[in-house]
């Protein structure tokens, strides 16, 4: 990123593992992060912060009521700049449009190819 303020990314996913892998590597790239383990939680982060964050790393199975793909159309809806990336084991989901899908297990290349290229 080539802005003096670093880039805001939330990061949704209920395993800690996935959590802090994402965590790590998007740090390396010079990003602040936001973790969080639900729809819920991150919709209160956006709400909040929403306009200064500028990527949403989303899993579609979360702990809550609600799944990464309802977060993905809340955050195009409501954040139109925001970049949103699905990611699932899943095929054949209903991914919103605008959002960028990759399919676990994810090559960390090709997750930054999507999040900063």
């Amino acid at each position: 990123m080539n802005s003096s303020m670093p880039a805001i990314a939330l990061i949704v996913e209920n395993d800690a593992l996935q959590r802090e892998l994402l965590t790590v590597l998007l740090k390396n790239e010079n990003m602040d992060v936001i973790q969080c383990d639900s729809v819920e939680a991150a919709e209160l982060v956006l709400a909040r912060i929403g306009l200064d964050v500028s990527l949403l790393v989303t899993d579609v199975r979360l702990a809550g009521q609600k799944s990464g793909l309802d977060l993905a159309a809340f955050a195009g809806r409501n954040f139109p700049r925001l970049k949103v990336i699905v990611v699932s084991a899943e095929d054949g989901l209903d991914i919103p449009d605008g959002t960028c899908f990759l399919k676990k297990p994810w090559q960390p290349l090709d997750l930054l190819r999507e999040a900063i290229g």
